[in-house]
């Protein structure tokens, strides 16, 4: 629902994705607008079963305060739970006591403070670990795996679980093509062209060719980059830079939806 960087663009809004398992939702990052967005994409705002914030940086979070209140709106009374960053716990306190008294749903936040992968959140469909990513400030990756049960296992000896990861902003580390290794699909941010490596170096973000390299390292089945600095301008010459390293690559727009 957004695949812009911290500064806007005009035809991109900041970052926020969801994932929806089975019809249940669940909404990663949540930059300006997420909630008009969702509106667009013609999905519920009561059906989110839980929300996961990698870090506290504006551009992927400052939609939550107008989506929560919207939530209450809509008459959501099933308790919201929120992953994040334990600074997230004093952003959603202020939320809380100005605005949230009478939301009518109780918000449940879980603070993140794992150095390897770690099981947060389990449910009917899938399981979520968190893991930490390189970044400016605590900053985390999710991978969702879907959950198969001895039934479909034995209907369908054949199948294979999906599993999705998201890396959000990070600068590139040996340990995370571990951790996302064999994923269905993979989302990494890549905020630079090669040309400005200096640039993601400097503000712990990767490139291109950073993402198709863990992309590669991991065997995902796909990679899909986003979080695109503003000063790019020809995506095609972007896009080729992925796939000359990992060619299953695709570079997602706004509302786009990827099945898998």
């Amino acid at each position: 629902m957004g695949t812009a960087s911290a500064m806007p663009i005009s035809d991109r809004n900041p970052s926020a994705q969801m994932l929806n398992a089975s019809g249940r939702l669940f909404l990663i990052d949540c930059g300006e607008g997420a909630q008009q967005q969702i509106r667009r994409c013609h999905l519920s705002f009561v059906r989110i079963e839980a929300i996961f914030i990698s870090h506290i940086h504006g551009d992927h979070l400052f939609g939550l305060f107008g989506l929560l209140n919207t939530m209450a709106m809509y008459g959501r009374t099933a308790p919201l739970d929120i992953y994040g960053p334990q600074a997230l716990g004093g952003v959603l306190n202020f939320y809380t006591n100005y605005f949230g008294a009478h939301d009518g749903y109780e918000i449940r936040f879980h603070a993140l403070n794992c150095k390897e992968p770690e099981v947060v959140h389990t449910s009917k469909c899938l399981t979520v670990s968190a893991f930490p990513l390189k970044h400016g400030v605590d900053c985390y990756g999710f991978r969702f795996d879907e959950t198969v049960t001895p039934r479909h296992a034995e209907a369908n000896p054949a199948y294979r679980a999906k599993s999705y990861a998201y890396c959000s902003d990070t600068a590139p580390f040996p340990e995370l093509a571990d951790w996302v290794k064999g994923v269905t699909c993979l989302y990494h941010e890549a905020t630079y062209p090669i040309e400005m490596a200096d640039k993601a170096a400097a503000r712990f973000h990767s490139t291109t060719q950073d993402a198709a390299r863990c992309a590669l390292a991991a065997g995902a089945g796909r990679l899909i980059v986003g979080h695109y600095s503003s000063r790019i301008t020809d995506f095609d010459a972007f896009l080729a830079e992925c796939r000359d390293v990992f060619p299953e690559t695709v570079a997602a727009g706004d509302c786009d939806v990827f099945e898998f």
